[in-house]
């Protein structure tokens, strides 16, 4: 048997690679065609792929590495020299994908076994066990559940420090004058940058910045990466995770997810090094529950709806949004200081932490009504750790509510919520104290015309009775106005000028 080696699959650990010596591996380049991917996301994949290949064959294996169009073209390359011959490869998350594979290689005479993904915390047999037959999941729920089985940040029975979600001190802004550490820079080798040569030539509708290029592509690099973490990042993490501030695009947030979904990095060893730093009394214990809770409560989570959920989850809209993209998420020219941030950070580094990701791109486009599949391919091809199994459950499901298998409610915020959780405000054009008038923050009128406008879906939705009684004291003179602003701002988003 060959073990068939994919890109978001690079750890030597892997149970495949442990019994077989031969390796294949296909760097297909025409699926960068289907949507204008960031730069640095293609090469930061490509790139991965060709240290690992030179890693493998320094640790003996024998790895033939095909760079063609597409799998089927490599496919018949590889099976030219080695007619009949048994692959075996990890079942890929990303819905159907195995069975495509499985597809191509008997079309060639071959045979494909796929075995489970090791490159998870817990299997689908773990999380079917616990879902049963249920077609809504909530992520607290499963938190608990994956805590109790793994025993991470667990004291016995009883979560660490007594309490199982440590939020409330993780929604903190950093006082005047504080500045994050500086983030971690892998700077590009010869293989790296004649990758990025490769991209930029192959690919000249790509959007977005191929530089600066600071992510780790090798498994050692990604160790690196997750030791500054630990023991640079990390103690600040938990209380500025929800924050953001004008300029700084990384905070102290880890930076590993790249790393982590391609394999480069092993989820266990990220949780264990974390659990690791609380103990020694090296971290606070809401910054190590804080980054447990993205890695084995959410990651995991929403690995396992997505599979349960899908293919009906890609195509979900219950709020019948249709609306296509502002302009300003392609050029990141508004006025409007968040957003050109959060923008600006994507087109730049292929990258925005969480909470620009939910509150500030998904916000703003949940309010403005935009179509949830043009938000989730915005996402896909904009971030360098998108994939199709992780985007569409945060971007369809949680941050556009296209669908409740995962949410209770909509993550929709007016502009109180930046103001509160950024410095951003302050900068503004915009007034975050209106809701009406020339210079009023968009996000307000867009808010309160959204909450009115699916309001036989969301009124009585779980926690939405407090919204909803702000509602019911606006008179029809109010309403009349607050829907003029969303649509004149609808109007600017289409034209560009917001």
């Amino acid at each position: 048997m060959t073990v068939w080696v994919l890109g978001d699959q690079l750890d030597p650990s892997a149970a495949p690679l442990q019994s077989d010596d031969r390796v294949l591996m296909i760097e297909a380049h025409a699926f960068g065609d289907r949507l204008p991917y960031h730069p640095q996301k293609l090469a930061l994949v490509f790139s991965a792929m060709r240290h690992f290949r030179d890693d493998l064959r320094d640790r003996g294996y024998e790895v033939t590495y095909v760079e063609a169009e597409t799998f089927g073209e490599g496919l018949d390359r590889y099976f030219d020299a080695a007619p009949g011959d048994g692959l075996v490869v990890m079942d890929p998350p990303s819905h159907g994908a195995g069975e495509r594979l499985r597809e191509l290689v008997a079309a060639r005479g071959g045979s494909l076994t796929l075995v489970e993904n090791d490159l998870f915390l817990t299997t689908p047999a773990d999380f079917d066990d616990w879902a049963g037959d249920a077609d809504t999941y909530r992520q607290e729920h499963w938190y608990r559940h994956a805590r109790r089985a793994t025993g991470v940040l667990m004291d016995g029975d009883d979560p660490a420090g007594g309490e199982w979600n440590y939020d409330d001190q993780n929604r903190e802004t950093p006082p005047e004058g504080w500045t994050p550490p500086e983030a971690p820079r892998f700077d590009p080798d010869e293989t790296t940058r004649e990758v990025i040569e490769f991209v930029g030539e192959r690919y000249p509708d790509s959007w977005g910045s191929p530089e600066p290029f600071v992510w780790p592509v090798t498994r050692e690099a990604a160790r690196q990466a997750l030791s500054h973490f630990v023991e640079v990042r990390l103690p600040e993490f938990g209380p500025y995770q929800d924050a953001m501030v004008d300029g700084e695009w990384a905070l102290c947030h880890s930076l590993l997810s790249a790393a982590i979904n391609l394999g480069l990095l092993h989820p266990r060893e990220a949780v264990e090094a974390v659990e690791e730093a609380y103990e020694a009394g090296d971290a606070p214990l809401n910054s190590a529950e804080g980054f447990v809770r993205q890695v084995l409560g959410w990651r995991e989570f929403v690995r396992h709806v997505y599979r349960r959920s899908m293919p009906e989850l890609a195509e979900a809209n219950q709020l019948d949004q249709t609306e296509p993209l502002p302009e300003a998420y392609w050029t990141g020219e508004t006025d409007m200081r968040c957003l050109s941030e959060a923008v600006g950070h994507v087109r730049d580094r292929g990258y925005a932490h969480h909470i620009e990701r939910l509150m500030v791109l998904s916000n703003f486009a949940l309010v403005y009504g935009v179509d949830p599949a043009e938000l989730d391919r915005w996402f896909h091809l904009g971030f360098v750790d998108a994939f199709h199994w992780v985007t569409t459950p945060n971007v369809v499901a949680m941050g556009s509510f296209a669908t409740d298998v995962l949410s209770s409610k909509p993550y929709a915020s007016s502009g109180n919520y930046v103001n509160k959780m950024s410095d951003y405000c302050s900068s503004c054009p915009y007034a975050v104290s209106k809701t009406t008038g020339e210079n009023a923050c968009p996000f307000n009128a867009l808010y309160w015309d959204f909450l009115k406008e699916n309001e036989e879906r969301l009124r009585g939705t779980g926690r939405m009775g407090l919204m909803y009684s702000h509602v019911d004291r606006k008179d029809d003179e109010e309403w009349e106005t607050i829907r003029a602003r969303a649509d004149e701002i609808r109007r600017m988003g289409r034209a560009g000028t917001l």
